[in-house]
């Protein structure tokens, strides 16, 4: 006999895992496992094909040799749900929950293959430091992951008490809100506390994720929001406000206003990885005035009725944005015909049309000179 739903709801509550985020869906997922023995737990670290689980009984060291999966998308990574062994050593994870959110970008590999950077996700919180010139186009490129991931982005700017002036620093938040609409944009001051409450109470009773270049102050933020220094922290160059990566693996830590933390290593790189959704999120200002395009296949480049052009000619699109649209997109379509084999045969086909079409235009040009 099934429990009621309010008992359900108040037996995962008073879960032991209730402050890793377990709640009543995770408990049925978990249902059959729980039938063979199994016990249920987060993956709060991975390390070289271990990983610390957080169970019922405490944090156990487990091998992921029968979870690992021909597809890297499938790995093991930090904020999983998985089932354990009982008992014995060594302890294995047996299976992967399934995910409901996962944050992953491409790898440098020619393969194009995907990397996990962080697992059931409801925030992820983009820090940016304001000790160095804003890069909206690294921005966008952020966003246009997590929105790709299904976890809501909270973009931080971060040592905002590096900025004393109020009108300049409502000059950076208004760049960085137009850079990414529909997004809270919040400036935040480890040194002075300005703007981390405000923060812990968004991320409260959530998984949220700390993504960013390094020396954008994550790891100073995160003892922040932990309240105490849980965190190594590294100064900066003061040339470009760059350092080195004080975190060096995936740690999920428990916040005291609830929730949890996921902290990351500086990202060098941020490929994009079948992103196109998040690319059109970023970017909901040009997909709106697409839609309102003589040609539905228009591609914004000289088509005559192009609501995008002429939005950019009357000044109400910049110019910059159009252009980072347009390297995102691209870039996106690469990688996603790495893997599509239809996708690759319609790039060729448009190269192949486009060649043809200026090889037409340059013949009637010579004609019109002769």
């Amino acid at each position: 006999m099934s429990l009621p739903p309010a008992s359900s709801e108040a037996s995962s509550a008073s879960h032991p895992l209730a402050p890793y985020g377990w709640d009543e869906g995770w408990e049925t997922e978990f249902t059959p496992y729980a039938a063979q023995g199994l016990l249920p737990g987060r993956v709060v670290r991975v390390d070289r094909g271990l990983c610390d689980v957080v169970t019922p009984g405490g944090t156990v060291r487990a091998d992921t040799e029968f979870v690992v999966p021909r597809d890297p998308m499938k790995v093991v990574c930090t904020g999983d749900w998985v089932a354990v062994d009982p008992g014995g050593d060594p302890r294995y994870v047996r299976t992967l929950l399934p995910r409901r959110t996962a944050f992953v970008r491409s790898t440098s590999s020619k393969r194009s293959e995907g990397q996990i950077l962080a697992a059931n996700v409801d925030h992820a919180i983009i820090a940016v430091p304001l000790a160095v010139e804003l890069d909206l186009g690294r921005i966008e490129r952020f966003l246009a992951l997590a929105w790709e991931s299904g976890a809501q982005p909270l973009v931080v700017l971060t040592k905002a008490d590096l900025v004393p002036d109020p009108t300049g620093l409502s000059y950076l938040v208004d760049d960085v809100e137009t850079t990414a609409p529909g997004v809270q944009v919040l400036p935040v001051s480890a040194a002075t506390g300005e703007g981390v409450d405000v923060l812990s109470a968004v991320v409260s009773g959530s998984t949220s994720v700390l993504l960013g270049v390094s020396g954008a102050g994550k790891s100073t933020l995160a003892n922040a929001l932990l309240g105490e220094d849980v965190m190594e922290v590294q100064a900066t160059r003061d040339v470009d406000g760059k350092g080195r990566h004080t975190t060096t693996t995936r740690n999920l830590l428990v916040l005291p206003g609830g929730g949890v933390l996921i902290d990351t290593p500086g990202l060098r790189g941020v490929g994009l990885w079948d992103a196109g959704q998040g690319v059109g999120q970023v970017f909901a200002e040009i997909e709106e005035l697409a839609e309102e395009c003589r040609f539905h296949d228009c591609a914004h480049g000289s088509e005559p009725g192009c609501a995008v052009l002429a939005a950019l000619e009357d000044g109400s699109l910049p110019e910059r944005r159009l252009e980072s649209y347009r390297k995102l997109l691209r870039e996106n379509q690469r990688i996603v015909a790495k893997t599509d084999a239809r996708l690759r045969a319609e790039i060729r086909r448009d190269w192949r049309l486009k060649g043809a079409e200026g090889r037409a235009a340059m013949e009637a040009k010579r004609g019109r000179i002769r």
